[in-house]
């Protein structure tokens, strides 16, 4: 099996709790966009020892190859699932958010620009 099997994105159950929702946003400290990727925007996810999200990490596509950019790592019951990144999004065709939950594994979405 490979790795890209096992990631989930829309189509999939439970899709408003995990699928990462990617936002471009206007940061009001720098006047920069940013962007913003929250896990559980419908609905909540659960940020219990037992349910949460461990990380996320973000990508960005450029002439056809993925580029990271950042992966943050969240704590049980304090890191709640969003986080915003400051990006050079100079030659990026499209942003790709990746998480994890540790009940139910490897979600993504994308957002072209």
């Amino acid at each position: 099996m490979k790795l890209g099997e096992l990631i989930k994105g829309t189509g999939q159950e439970g899709k408003e709790k995990h699928v990462p929702v990617i936002e471009l946003i206007n940061c009001n400290e720098c006047g920069q966009n940013a962007v913003k990727v929250t896990v559980g925007k419908e609905t909540a996810h659960p940020n219990t020892v037992e349910h949460h999200i461990k990380w996320i990490a973000l990508y960005g596509v450029k002439n056809g190859l993925a580029v990271h950019i950042g992966t943050f790592d969240l704590g049980p019951t304090f890191g709640v699932p969003t986080v915003v990144a400051h990006v050079n999004m100079e030659g990026l065709s499209e942003l790709i958010a990746l998480e994890y939950c540790n009940l139910h594994g490897l979600w993504e979405s994308a957002y072209s620009l």
